[in-house]
């Protein structure tokens, strides 16, 4: 499968992805742990991979990142991204580009990479590729922090979730299917989601594949306290429920 096949997802839906303030389920029960998981980034040179419209890595120089190179599938997304660079300057270098083949125009020598739910659009194959090239591009001691949809999401939420993906096979057998879905937007709506299912194991095996000989860090993030106490009606329905994974690995 083509990687760039993912490109009129967001093409499509570029501006419903907009945004400043958080809106997406996902930005209350995963990237505020990612960020936490990301800082301290002063004096840091990041690259963050598959960037969408730039919301996660606005966080990032905010923050205080000594330069970050941005890239994207999705032209959509990025002219996106470069007009809320324009509105809010904080020196983030946006361009089109692929992760599994990223090179001269991201350069290298990178502190910290983040893919923050990129990894569910590609098969195993092109993830395994992708996290080959991240290796090459961090510095000794850098880190690699991403993050996926829980592998058993799938398996266990229905249609009626806010947070979806209708799947082809089993655990095993559904290995590299797409699972296409839906994420739910705070104000009712929602945005298409893709999911080409892996296990823990191939996970952990492209890690170990592209030269990731350290012990990685995971997390499986689900709805907190805090926000079922924030908002019960729209946390409530995924309580205890296994949402994403964010994992770190040191080079």
């Amino acid at each position: 499968m083509d990687p760039r096949s993912a490109r009129k997802i967001f093409d499509e839906s570029s501006k419903r992805w907009s945004r400043d303030e958080p809106r997406l389920l996902s930005d209350w029960t995963a990237r505020p742990f990612l960020l936490e998981w990301c800082l301290p980034v002063q004096d840091q040179r990041i690259l963050d991979l598959g960037c969408g419209e730039g919301y996660f890595t606005r966080q990032l120089a905010r923050n205080g990142a000594k330069e970050i190179v941005a890239i994207d599938i999705s032209p959509g997304m990025i002219e996106m991204a470069c007009q809320k660079e324009k509105t809010e300057p904080l020196g983030i270098q946006f361009s089109v580009g692929c992760v599994t083949d990223f090179g001269d125009e991201t350069g290298s020598n990178f502190d910290l990479v983040t893919a923050v739910f990129v990894y569910n659009y590609l098969t195993i194959a092109q993830m395994s590729q992708s996290m080959a090239r991240i290796h090459e591009s961090l510095v000794d001691g850098g880190r690699f922090i991403f993050s996926l949809p829980h592998p058993v999401n799938p398996f266990l939420s229905g249609e009626d979730s806010r947070f979806h993906f209708k799947r082809s096979g089993g655990w095993f057998s559904g290995k590299d299917h797409i699972f296409e879905g839906t994420i739910a937007l705070k104000d009712g709506d929602t945005v298409a989601v893709r999911c080409i299912h892996k296990t823990f194991e191939d996970i952990f095996q492209a890690l170990r594949n592209a030269g990731f000989n350290k012990f990685p860090e995971l997390r499986e993030l689900t709805v907190t306290e805090d926000l079922l106490e924030q908002d019960a009606e729209f946390f409530g329905p995924l309580k205890d429920q296994p949402l994403h994974i964010a994992i770190c690995v040191e080079r």
